[in-house]
């Protein structure tokens, strides 16, 4: 990988995020405006457990340092590019040994790459965790275009459109000749789309979440009895739980000004995530550090998550992740699903529909983030699958 490329330089990032900004945060916190009630139900069903919201915000405002989160993200090494006219946010933590392969990490929402600081050094230093250096990766994490320090859009653009600016990342930015990815989430199908329409130089993919849905009727091959059961399932789930995709897909210019204007009201609506997807129906706070949650919190705070909540709209508009008649991704693909995601793992046969399937690991537990709650399998499951495409 090089350092820079003459059309493309690259700039050093540093985090800094000004005093008045913090300044600003503690006495919006001071004054929050909690809800008089909740209704009376099992804890979680309606939204963000309003107890826990007290203490989110009581940790927020009087415990919670920033700063020591911001000197611990600025340890890695960020950079920042433009490509398509737009800055891209990205941190590069080059790999031990003689020849680390360069992997692409991409989250989703409501992530950032806040949720990669417990496995970046795992994957990019395995001789310090009792692994093998020979199955290091150069890691390159950046961030989605309105999130985070990447430039938001002029418009919203769904994941399909994104996957070109990582291309350009890792083959005329870095200069890779040769390398992998891996995503969730939104990640998941940005990851998906790169391997489908730039294939080159992209050896295999590692996905963490179903991403791309295969075309349906026409000559494709009639649905299993397993395949049908899935869809009951996801039909059934879904009408409880994609309520805020409608909201961010349609309408994602008037949400803005509550999230913009309430840190807590942005907490709550990220944390019920954080929440729903990792352990649903049950009476517990999110199974995470409290300040790993509120750093990645106050990315979206401090960057603003209206432009980062406009991915949604291809979701409404039908262009996010369905595959067309004779589109199939022809990269090796891996899986590792987990029970407690917003849908059940989907079979293999499904996923065979939409990808050269190579191989598919199913968790007996977690959620939608696993590089949180399950980083060490994680990471395992990447480098088990990624040795056969160094």
């Amino acid at each position: 990988m090089r350092a820079s490329f003459k059309d493309r330089p690259i700039e050093p990032f540093t985090l800094q995020v000004p005093d008045s900004v913090l300044t600003d945060l503690k006495d919006r916190l001071a004054r929050t405006r909690f809800p008089a009630n909740e209704p009376k139900a099992e804890p979680w069903r309606y939204g963000t457990k309003l107890a826990y919201m007290r203490e989110v915000v009581d940790h927020w405002l009087n415990r919670y340092d920033w700063r020591k989160w911001e000197a611990r993200i600025n340890a890695f090494s960020h950079y920042t590019t433009p490509i398509a006219g737009k800055k891209v946010h990205f941190i590069v933590e080059r790999g031990s040994g003689d020849n680390p392969l360069p992997l692409l990490i991409t989250h989703g929402w409501p992530g950032s790459f806040v949720e990669f600081l417990m496995i970046i050094e795992r994957l990019a230093h395995p001789e310090r965790f009792g692994g093998d250096v020979r199955d290091a990766f150069t890691v390159v994490a950046p961030s989605l275009p309105g999130y985070g320090f990447s430039d938001p859009p002029d418009a919203p653009i769904g994941p399909r459109a994104i996957a070109p600016l990582w291309s350009t990342l890792m083959t005329d930015v870095l200069g890779c000749e040769r390398y992998v990815a891996q995503g969730g989430d939104w990640g998941s199908i940005v990851t998906s789309w790169l391997a489908l329409d730039h294939p080159k130089s992209l050896a295999a993919i590692h996905l963490n979440m179903l991403g791309l849905r295969p075309p349906l009727g026409g000559d494709a091959p009639p649905l299993s009895a397993e395949e049908k059961a899935w869809l009951d399932k996801v039909q059934a789930i879904r009408p409880g739980i994609s309520a805020y995709q409608q909201i961010q897909g349609t309408k994602p210019q008037t949400l803005a000004y509550g999230l913009t204007d309430s840190p807590a009201g942005l907490a709550a609506w990220i944390l019920e995530k954080f929440h729903g997807w990792t352990n649903p129906g049950e009476d517990a706070p999110p199974p995470f550090d409290i300040d790993q949650l509120l750093t990645n919190i106050m990315l979206y705070w401090v960057g603003g998550i209206n432009a980062a909540n406009w991915i949604y709209v291809s979701i409404v508009e039908g262009t996010s992740g369905g595959l067309k008649a004779n589109e199939f991704v022809q990269v090796p693909t891996g899986v590792l699903l987990f029970p407690n995601d917003l849908f059940p793992p989907a079979p293999e046969s499904w996923m065979k529909r939409s990808y050269n399937l190579v191989r598919r690991n199913v968790s007996a537990r977690g959620g939608h983030f696993p590089a949180m709650e399950n980083g060490e399998m994680l990471v395992d499951d990447m480098r088990a699958f990624f040795r056969s495409y160094r």
